[in-house]
């Protein structure tokens, strides 16, 4: 029995010493026991969405739908990200040739390239939105 007990009390001692090295930001120990925050990256300033739509109009709409009357709206920080989001409207013709009248997207804008475009929803903001051409 008294082997068992010098055996697990070094073994112990030695899980009680390892977790300080693991302290995070919040832990009750000295301050250079604790790990580092990790640094967020400086937010991205708003996006210039006309010049950006107006370069990378073949991104948000389909070369074939011939969009025109093309307006946006201003970005917004993106709710699940560091990036931006804009609301993009415009007048699109279908494969068929039938025009399908306005049309609003929402584009995702990071880096200073649109990443992604998505059909507006009734519940998103696009409808409440002040729009300006490109």
């Amino acid at each position: 029995m008294l082997r068992i007990i010098a055996h697990a009390a070094p073994l112990a001692a030695a899980l009680a010493l390892g977790a300080c090295g693991v302290a995070d930001s919040r832990a009750p120990v000295p301050e250079f026991m604790r790990m580092k925050e990790a640094e967020q990256p400086p937010p991205e300033a708003p996006p210039d969405v006309k010049r950006l739509v107006r370069e990378q109009i073949d991104v948000v709409f389909l070369t074939t739908s011939y969009p025109r009357e093309v307006h946006v709206a201003p970005p917004h920080r993106e709710v699940r990200g560091p990036g931006w989001t804009a609301c993009v409207r415009a007048q699109l013709t279908s494969a068929t040739g039938s025009p399908l009248g306005a049309q609003t997207y929402i584009v995702t804008i990071k880096g200073g390239k649109v990443v992604d475009r998505r059909r507006a929803e009734a519940d998103d903001i696009c409808g409440t939105e002040a729009y300006e051409p490109i």
